[in-house]
């Protein structure tokens, strides 16, 4: 029976001198003249072997680096070995020969490689432990979003991806050819969302790809990304949100801690703590645009007229210098800067926010519009006609509660968590302007 690699110094104080099996990949082959060591990789980790004689497969070839191997033998004691322990071989076989040369070194240091080698060769690149460690973590941070909304009564759904139209004015959408029409891939899940918070289920929640068809290149945007989107009804205003926000925030970063210390220890990364998410400031979208301006011009800035990347990165110093927290929420903002559904305040402003995290807008939400003489009304304002609303009108003409929710780009999450300088890093297989593969 296969023992993984972490599991060899268990099995041999279970069983001292009884032979185990393990199987992985070639991480790496030191030839020392009369005895070869070579370090195994698995899911669990690393496990040095040690052969006598050369190894080789069953043609007698030498072997090779990312060839897929299992080996048999008893396990010792040694403490320069990886973990404290090593096995000693005693048979092999090679299931899966490499070609001896690699077009990227899956054992070599990734901070000297440029992100484009990384991701040319995202097949090989993702079996280095240091980058499959970034997607141990997202996997946790979705684990714990999910658990923490079922736990407050949140029913996680599914929704189309295939969509009649956008459901943000302004953002460009991929077209698809859907039989005798054109169709296009969803933005967001949020009129379904609100669908399902209408229909009764008034808590939901989503995991799921989103598409922007925005012609951009930066280092903080994908035009396929994974969205964590959250709707509740019976809100009062934006600030429910922001409180539910923070918690789940705390409970994610608190399961990292849990269970994700050596993924976050290979990046030297740490998450913050219960009472940093719990003093986290919340300021109003003018309040936050004119404290930005003013911290750029202390800095030898220019001004600054709107919430733009560097205004974030502003705020997130500000707030951890004054508050000692990594996150702010900035709310109210301009009816102007907020879609159609974006519930009013005032005049002027919404029930809206953005949280922003060590420098980068993690996530996006607000109150919605219920009321379907208000939704009428604002209509114009935006520039829509109701016969074109005709499905998100039905949504609201037939009795709609308080509502709103929010989203948080995955991506975003798990790259500031880290400190990754790209958040193409994060994506397993990002889609951008010009990557469409693997």
């Amino acid at each position: 029976m296969r023992v993984l690699a972490r599991d060899v110094a268990a099995a041999a104080g279970e069983n001292p001198g009884a032979e185990v099996q393990v199987s992985g990949w070639v991480h790496r082959i030191r030839d020392m003249g009369g005895i070869t060591f070579v370090v195994l990789r698995d899911r669990s980790g690393i496990l040095q072997l040690v052969f006598n004689e050369k190894p080789v497969d069953s043609s007698g070839a030498a072997l090779t680096l990312e060839s897929v191997i299992s080996a048999r033998g008893v396990p010792a004691l040694n403490g320069k070995a990886p973990g404290g322990v090593e096995l000693r071989v005693s048979a092999l076989e090679v299931t899966g020969r490499a070609a001896p040369e690699l077009p990227y070194q899956v054992n070599a240091d990734i901070s000297r490689l440029g992100l484009e080698t990384i991701l040319d060769n995202r097949i090989l690149s993702l079996r280095s432990p240091k980058i499959r460690s970034i997607f141990n973590v997202q996997a946790a941070i979705v684990e714990a979003f999910s658990a923490y909304l079922r736990s407050r009564d949140f029913t996680e759904i599914k929704t189309s991806k295939l969509v009649w139209g956008g459901t943000e004015g302004g953002t460009e959408l991929f077209e698809v050819e859907y039989f005798d029409r054109k169709v296009c891939l969803a933005q967001s899940p949020q009129f379904y969302k609100e669908v399902m918070v209408a229909s009764g289920m008034e808590r939901v929640f989503e995991v799921a790809p989103a598409y922007r068809a925005e012609k951009h290149d930066t280092p903080r945007h994908l035009n396929e990304y994974v969205s964590l989107d959250v709707e509740m009804g019976f809100i009062e205003s934006e600030k429910d949100l922001m409180e539910l926000e923070k918690g789940l925030l705390c409970h994610v970063f608190e399961e990292l801690n849990r269970g994700n210390g050596a993924d976050l220890a290979r990046w030297n990364a740490s998450v913050p703590d219960a009472d940093a998410v719990a003093a986290s400031p919340v300021i109003g979208y003018e309040e936050a645009v004119k404290l930005a301006s003013e911290l750029s011009g202390r800095a030898g800035g220019g001004r600054i007229f709107d919430l733009n990347p560097e205004a974030e990165r502003f705020l997130c110093e500000w707030s951890k210098k004054e508050h000692a927290s990594d996150l702010v929420f900035v709310n109210e903002f301009p009816r102007r800067y907020r879609p159609f559904y974006t519930y009013p305040s005032d005049a002027n402003r919404t029930m809206s926010f953005d949280a922003l995290f060590r420098g980068l807008e993690i996530s996006t939400g607000g109150r919605r519009q219920h009321s379907y003489e208000a939704f009428v009304d604002a209509l114009p304002r935006f520039g829509l006609k109701l016969e074109n609303m005709r499905n998100y009108a039905a949504l609201l003409q037939y009795g709609c509660p308080p509502h709103g929710g929010f989203a948080i780009g995955l991506e975003r999450l798990t790259a500031r968590i880290l400190g990754l300088a790209n958040v193409k890093e994060a994506s397993l297989f990002p889609r951008d302007r010009k990557r469409v593969a693997p």
